[in-house]
């Protein structure tokens, strides 16, 4: 391939220098906008109710509006066709035989950055993937925001104690997994044998993702240094979590908060993923004070009835206290001279503005962390009155992939970079 397809490293600064690590928090189906804004800068920012738990790191975001991605835009499906390409700004494939979006930027760092680490990516999620209909297609789309390629979403862990054993070994586990994995790859090419050619691309999807958890399982528990510098953790302080799905969705966010801070900590990856609810999404909050039974999606579009845009409201308030959960964490890792949420980029943000509108012409984001201080924080940016060729998401995303070392002449549908600086 060609340096402009694979994109280049670009040189290290200071070899012994901290990585750059990161993160995506998505929640689904948008926001409360009067409720959704920032103006000013550094301490003096001030945050609309539902940016409030940020307030402590106003000087470590960059408030984000006006990008968006156009494909999304043009989709006919107001919710599938705008949900799975929001890390990829590409189009969603309408025919139900023709699972296709395409390659998203974490899994594109992820192939940059594989021989640095153990585990290439965590994509991790709070519900499970759904795999029935809506809007004629399949909500596979609406489960999944991580896409190893075009056609093959990434494998979302929602289990922690699966993800504590990824990360830190559970040998024996190991050994079970890999002889069930042994059998399903035996029994999958002998069918390969039996069935049409059109229907053969599809098992060598499956099969490539019988060949990703091998690895994973391999590499799991290993350690590798890069030179000179050196993780801050040798001993694991944090409890296995219980094998069972945790029943509360307070405390299942909150571990998989740990867990990326954990995998960050270990080095044992530098990107991830956490969905946080699926598109058109079944969860409740009456965990939250004021906030009575509604599903997640019934609070979203919720016909402009102010009692339930203020609960709205106090669900993306939730959401945006998972990343500043995660960067009180970091923030407090010291990495020698510079902590973990120095080095850290990390993106909160949903697939839709104004969720009751389906409004897709520009994206709620959040992004904290200096990347290494190769970002200038403490700032609102706002692109809405700008050129469309200045306002794709895909720009953030070529500027957030150069903090990570990977220069791309393009990507999705943008060439553009967005001065982060």
């Amino acid at each position: 391939m060609r340096a402009a397809e694979t994109g280049k490293k670009l040189p290290s600064e200071v070899p012994t220098r901290p990585p750059v690590r990161f993160a995506c928090l998505c929640f689904a189906d948008g926001v409360e906008p009067k409720h959704w804004w920032a103006k000013g800068e550094g301490a003096e920012m001030q945050l609309g109710e539902a940016l409030r738990p940020m307030e402590p790191y106003r000087k470590d975001m960059i408030y984000l509006g006006g990008l968006f991605n156009e494909r999304a835009l043009e989709h006919k499906s107001a919710h599938l066709g705008r949900f799975p390409n929001l890390l990829s700004g590409a189009w969603v494939s309408t025919a139900q035989q023709d699972i296709r979006v395409g390659q998203t930027m974490d899994q594109r760092l992820a192939q940059h950055l594989a021989g640095d680490t153990p585990i290439p990516s965590l994509v991790l999620g709070i519900e499970p993937t759904e795999l029935r209909l809506e809007d004629g297609l399949t909500m596979l789309y609406g489960s999944s925001i991580s896409w190893r390629s075009d056609t093959r979403p990434a494998t979302k862990e929602i289990y922690p104690a699966r993800v504590f054993d990824l990360l830190v070994g559970n040998r024996s586990g190991r050994r079970l997994d890999r002889s069930i994995l042994d059998e399903v790859a035996t029994d999958a090419r002998s069918v390969r044998r039996e069935i049409q050619a059109s229907d053969r691309s599809k098992l060598d999807d499956y099969l490539e993702s019988i060949r990703d958890i091998e690895k994973r399982i391999e590499l799991a528990g290993k350690e590798r240094r890069i030179e000179g510098w050196q993780p801050s953790v040798r001993e694991v302080t944090m409890q296995r979590p219980d094998e069972a799905l945790p029943q509360d969705v307070p405390t299942h966010m909150r571990l998989m908060m740990d867990l990326i801070v954990l995998a960050f900590q270990m080095d044992k990856t530098r990107v991830a993923t956490c969905l946080l609810n699926n598109d058109l999404s079944a969860m409740t909050f009456e965990f939250l004070e004021g906030v009575r039974g509604s599903l997640h999606v019934d609070l979203t579009h919720n016909g402009n009835k102010p009692e339930v845009e203020i609960m709205h409201m106090k669900t993306n308030q939730f959401h945006v206290q998972q990343l500043a959960y995660l960067c009180s964490r970091l923030e407090a890792i010291d990495e020698g001279g510079t902590t973990a949420l120095d080095n850290s980029l990390l993106l909160c943000c949903s697939n839709m503005f104004d969720g009751d509108q389906h409004q897709a012409d520009h994206l709620p984001m959040l992004l904290a962390g200096r990347g290494g201080n190769k970002l200038k924080t403490g700032r609102v940016l706002n692109f809405l009155e700008r050129p469309i060729s200045q306002r794709r998401a895909c720009n953030l995303y070529l500027s957030l992939m150069d903090c990570m070392g990977l220069a791309l002449p393009r990507f999705g549908d943008a060439d553009q970079r967005l001065a982060l600086l």
